[in-house]
């Protein structure tokens, strides 16, 4: 595995008062897709929403690239080159396409290229440009969502839940999107229920339980273990198409 890219050491949150996090020990190696898996109520949002900023961090350290983020404002974090598409998605549902990647772009105006090259993998978003993005269906709000997190380069990405309720083509879409992630180098932090997605697409895996990390390893030795699958997750990853 390489370097890390985001380290968690004995993250603790709590949401109102339930204690949700539970010491949670995590890395995220630079360049790799990383899935994390577990049980629904285990804390894999809640991770997320805390590296964001937008759970409160009560104990522990979140790093990211060696420097310590925790307590840090979300759109600090944001700035600093980490990425959230979050289950709902976050897209503005009243604006259009454009609208909604023009505010994506935090920096000023839409790189042309990177722009031309999510038309080529979500080629919906080019299609609807000038339609309000509430019209869109399940799947090209999920593109768009994706889109708007990747329209500038990012060091880090966090996605939550992507392939939830969407049809098989869009599902493999999805695969190959962030598949040409992957080979530009961008760190993923996968959060997601759809066990061959996260097959074709895992390189390293965390199993989380009871808000904190049961499993660390690789993601072809736990989809070879279907022993180790049924106990982590209390169904193999061949049950699920």
């Amino acid at each position: 595995m390489s370097e890390p890219i985001l380290s968690l050491r004995e993250v603790y949150a709590d949401i109102d008062q339930y204690h949700i996090l539970h010491g949670v020990d995590l890395d995220v190696p630079a360049g790799e897709l990383t899935v994390l898996l577990g049980r629904n109520g285990a804390g894999k949002s809640t991770t997320l929403r805390t590296i964001m900023g937008l759970t409160t961090l009560t104990r522990g350290q979140v790093r990211f690239q060696g420097r310590d983020i925790g307590g840090t404002a979300t759109p600090a974090i944001a700035r600093g080159g980490i990425a959230f598409v979050p289950e709902n998605m976050g897209i503005f549902g009243q604006l259009t396409v454009r609208e909604n990647m023009v505010l994506a772009a935090v920096s000023g105006a839409m790189d042309e290229p990177r722009l031309d090259w999510i038309f080529e993998v979500f080629p919906p978003l080019k299609k609807f440009w000038n339609r309000a993005a509430g019209n869109l269906s399940g799947g090209q709000k999920q593109m768009l969502a994706i889109a708007r997190a990747v329209i500038e380069p990012r060091e880090l990405l966090l996605v939550d839940e992507p392939t939830k309720g969407l049809a098989p083509a869009i599902i493999n879409d999805l695969a190959d999107a962030f598949e040409q992630l992957k080979q530009q180098q961008v760190s993923i932090l996968l959060v997601e229920q759809n066990f061959n997605f996260s097959r074709r697409l895992g390189q390293s895996v965390a199993v989380m339980s009871d808000g904190h990390i049961v499993h660390r390893g690789t993601m072809a030795e736990l989809a070879e273990d279907e022993d180790l699958q049924h106990e982590l997750l209390g169904l193999g990853l061949g049950a699920h198409q």
